[in-house]
């Protein structure tokens, strides 16, 4: 058994946040070289409600970015109330606070949006004009190169509104992230799923991030958990998005590939309107500083697209 104090977990209370720190509590109490049943006790869950869960009939943008998902979640990190944070890697803007660190990636789902619709089964099936439902910029601006007549509609909350929604006829289709569908046992939904070359989804999209504070990040405990091939995977997107200082109000993608130690990049950036996007691609073959060069792959392919861009993949304020 575990001779050292229980790892308390701090998560949001929304089914799919929940749905993804159980997971994690059972590979970190088996990490702690406790059975299932224990988990509850070596790696109890503290659920803290976001910002981000709070409000919901606004984009994130217009509400201070992706950082209200995680803000009150590393402030109880900071305070020492948790020991690790489980996040959406997604929902993680480019840089921790002073502190904290994100300390284990784990195996990653599916990277791939996921089309839901009640009407068709691709986007370019959809009817002329139709409503596509997404809070994501990224989702909106990518929709809008691909069908530039859609009217694309604001729509936020969790999965099983958002679905609730679609069925209320509300949009005409949406976009979901697949590997929360899979998470939550709703892999089977989707009409069809979005090719990541062709429209690369979010830096880090379908990844876990395990966040503690840097004094922790050593934890046996956490060693267990990691998984290599991921972390080098989205140190490449994420340090696209550094380049590009991604937030919510930049539609970034991104899409990385180990094969062997063969690393390629996509990386794509866009007008809010679709109108205009910036595509680099790039390898590298990784050596002893693996880490390093993956990052310094994407902050390389970033900073090209944003030299060329300028200021036209930037939100007006």
């Amino acid at each position: 058994m575990p001779t050292q104090p229980p790892v308390r977990i701090g998560a949001r209370g929304s089914k799919l946040s929940l749905a993804q720190a159980g997971h994690m509590q059972r590979r970190i109490a088996a990490a702690l070289g406790a059975p299932p049943e224990e988990a509850d006790r070596v790696a109890p869950m503290v659920i803290i409600t976001t910002t981000g869960d709070r409000v919901q009939d606004r984009r994130l943008l217009e509400i201070g970015g992706k950082g209200l998902f995680t803000k009150e979640i590393e402030e109880a990190l900071l305070e020492g109330r948790i020991d690790c944070a489980i996040h959406s890697l997604k929902d993680m803007p480019a840089e921790c606070p002073p502190g904290l660190t994100i300390a284990a990636i784990p195996e990653r789902e599916d990277p791939r949006d996921a089309f839901l619709s009640l009407k068709a089964d691709r986007l370019e099936d959809l009817a002329q004009g139709a409503r596509l439902g997404t809070a994501s910029l990224r989702r909106q601006a990518q929709s809008l190169h691909r069908r530039p007549d859609l009217d694309v509609q604001m729509l936020r909350g969790n999965v099983d509104t958002r679905l609730a929604k679609l069925e209320a006829g509300e949009a005409d289709a949406i976009l979901l992230a697949l590997s929360g569908l899979k998470r939550l046992g709703l892999g089977h939904l989707p009409k069809s799923l979005i090719d990541p070359v062709e429209v690369p989804p979010a830096p880090g999209q379908g990844a876990l991030a395990i966040e503690t504070r840097v004094s922790d990040q050593d934890a046996p405990w956490l060693e267990a958990i990691r998984c290599r091939d991921t972390t080098l995977a989205v140190a490449a997107e994420r340090g696209a998005l550094s380049a590009l200082e991604g937030s919510c109000k930049t539609a970034i993608g991104a899409h990385a590939r180990l094969v062997g130690e063969r690393l390629s990049l996509i990386v794509e950036a866009l007008s809010p309107d679709g109108r205009h996007r910036f595509r680099r691609t790039g390898e590298v073959v990784l050596g002893a500083v693996a880490h390093d060069q993956a990052r310094a792959l994407g902050l390389d392919l970033g900073r090209q697209i944003q030299a060329e861009a300028g200021d036209l993949i930037a939100l007006p304020d």
